[in-house]
């Protein structure tokens, strides 16, 4: 693509997709081919990738969950490249004991010339062990 998306898309694309993605597919007009993504617990390349790591966040929500969301705080240019999300993830376990996943975390999307994202770095206000252990709790805690 040649054209250059104007920014303001770009956020409202994420504020609009980012709320509802485990519940349907994302667009993915506003990422590179080669899109770069990076969590604490994953790694990788290429659109294709990206496009399997939200098609894995909707199965195992669907699988694994009775309630999941995904609540977006803000979403905002932090700098001419660079966009920043702020979210938190909750849910509530589908086993006998109800356990309740929380946490918060922020994404960083870094735009090229074409204000198309070329990476996407997740930072969780925890560990991913600490994430793991809330399976095992009681939900009301």
């Amino acid at each position: 693509m040649t054209d250059k998306f104007p920014i303001e898309q770009v956020i409202q694309t994420l504020k609009d997709d980012l709320p509802t993605l485990f519940e349907k597919d994302i667009s993915y007009d506003i990422y590179t081919q080669n899109i770069y993504f990076q969590d604490p617990v994953n790694k990788f390349k290429y659109k294709f990738n990206y496009r399997i790591i939200f098609w894995t966040l909707r199965f195992h929500a669907k699988l694994f969950f009775t309630q999941i969301a995904f609540d977006v705080h803000e979403v905002y240019q932090a700098a001419e490249d660079t966009i920043i999300a702020k979210w938190t993830v909750r849910g509530v376990l589908r086993v006998p004991w109800q356990a309740k996943i929380f946490f918060n975390g922020y994404s960083t999307y870094k735009l090229n010339a074409n204000n198309l994202i070329y990476e996407h770095i997740d930072t969780w206000d925890r560990k991913p062990g600490e994430i793991l252990r809330q399976f095992v709790q009681k939900g009301d805690k």
